[in-house]
């Protein structure tokens, strides 16, 4: 334990934030009292903990511990404190990598443990900074293995503690009896907001994927790409295939020059296990083809019409030319929006059916007027005024025409939509 603590840390995001009066809106007010238009400001701190996981500074904490922050620092256990700059932000796994700012020195770090040799009924501990009281450590076991129906980040595989976490722990280390990394503290499950006995952890071999790309130079995790939609396998399709039960990931459609088109893979097969590792649903098995290492390939065990296949995958990351990003400054509706073109890697970060076209959303200002009309991250833009939007520079131009009537076709949660604003 001595050896483990020192490579937690606690970490602190500020935020500044502006704190409007509205008062301050009416001139009147202003000229009678004396008071400039400008706007107060006000820093939002948030607490976590992080783990040390590179002896030359590298820390890995939660993405929702550091969103939006201006200014992050972090504090070892010897209460020495650094700034630390943001290397990578997943959201997808929800990780984040800092590195300690202006260091020489050698830092102790933690190893990683496989995640995937951990047993329920293994006792671990907990360590981190819950309520920022400093730094605690808890023990229990772990509860459970492949929790896949959390709802907490896109891929869903987590490991279930009983070791009391508490607000303050998130990105802090869950660690095995040899003292070596088995994940990182995520959330929890509470109705008073305290422990009761349910934590999750991101498992260690995920986190492994996000630092190799950090250590990488990469500014975004590159990860395996399927080139399939796949679903859950209830207990109707379950009863159509003659299963015994409903587990396993369906495969809904496939692209037509990906990797699993490639390797054979067909609509309607039953994907069950992948490089020896069963498979029960869809999030299991994004989880198990998302720690993949790139380069290699993967043996999956599929079901086809009742019997038994092997396929040999490619390992490979999703195509990325022509996303062609940019933000739309003309005045318009669109005013503020990030907007991107769906290729294969964009349609597999938002969720979108590969064969998706067009261009979507991907981030809004705040204040944009984007926001304010009321589109989302994640919209995909099909027409506007009646001319089809295939890449950013159509709705581009479009967007700097400056009509009287704007009529645009949207898609948003997989439903058709129709809008019409005023110039």
């Amino acid at each position: 334990m001595q050896r483990v603590q020192p490579a937690v840390v606690n970490v602190y995001a500020a935020k500044v934030v502006q704190n409007r009066n509205p008062l301050l809106d009416d001139p009147i007010f202003r000229r009678f009292f004396g008071v400039p238009g400008q706007q107060q400001e006000q820093v939002q701190r948030s607490l976590g903990s992080g783990v040390i996981v590179d002896a030359s500074g590298l820390v890995v904490t939660n993405v929702h511990v550091i969103e939006g922050a201006d200014q992050v620092k972090v504090s070892l256990s010897d209460k020495r404190e650094f700034e630390a700059e943001i290397v990578l932000k997943d959201s997808r796994s929800d990780l984040a990598v800092l590195r300690l700012k202006d260091t020489k020195e050698k830092f102790p770090a933690l190893d990683f443990t496989n995640s995937d040799e951990l047993m329920v009924g293994d006792v671990v501990m907990a360590i981190g900074n819950p309520f920022g009281v400093g730094q605690t450590v808890t023990h229990g076991i772990i509860s459970a293995l492949a929790r896949t129906q959390v709802g907490i980040t896109d891929y869903q595989f987590f490991i279930q503690t009983d070791a009391a976490i508490n607000p303050g722990n998130s990105g802090g280390a869950l660690v095995d009896m040899n003292g070596r990394l088995a994940g990182i503290n995520t959330a929890i499950y509470s109705r008073s907001g305290g422990s009761q006995g349910i934590g999750f952890a991101i498992p260690s071999n995920m986190v492994r994927v996000v630092v190799a790309s950090a250590k990488s130079g990469g500014k975004a995790v590159k990860r395996p790409w399927l080139g399939a939609r796949l679903q859950a396998v209830t207990p109707e399709i379950a009863e159509t295939l003659g299963l015994r039960s409903p587990t396993g990931a369906l495969v809904a459609s496939v692209v037509s020059s990906g990797p699993a088109a490639k390797a054979g893979l067909k609509s309607s097969d039953l994907i069950t296990g992948i490089d020896g590792q069963t498979v029960d649903d869809p999030n299991a098995f994004d989880y198990r083809f998302a720690t993949r290492p790139l380069g290699g390939t993967a043996q999956i065990d599929v079901q086809r019409g009742g019997k038994p296949l092997k396929l040999t995958v490619a390992l490979e990351t999703a195509p990325d030319t022509g996303r062609n990003e940019l933000v739309v400054t003309a005045r318009s509706p669109f005013q503020g929006a990030k907007v991107s073109t769906i290729t294969p890697a964009v349609a597999d970060e938002l969720h979108l059916d590969a064969d998706t076209e067009g261009v979507v959303i991907t981030d809004l200002g705040g204040d944009s007027a984007a926001a304010n009309v009321g589109f989302q991250k994640g919209d995909i833009i099909l027409a506007v005024n009646n001319q089809k939007i295939s890449k950013t520079g159509d709705l581009e131009k479009a967007a700097g025409e400056r009509p009287r009537i704007w009529r645009i076709t949207l898609v948003r949660g997989g439903q058709q939509i129709n809008v019409t604003l005023g110039g």
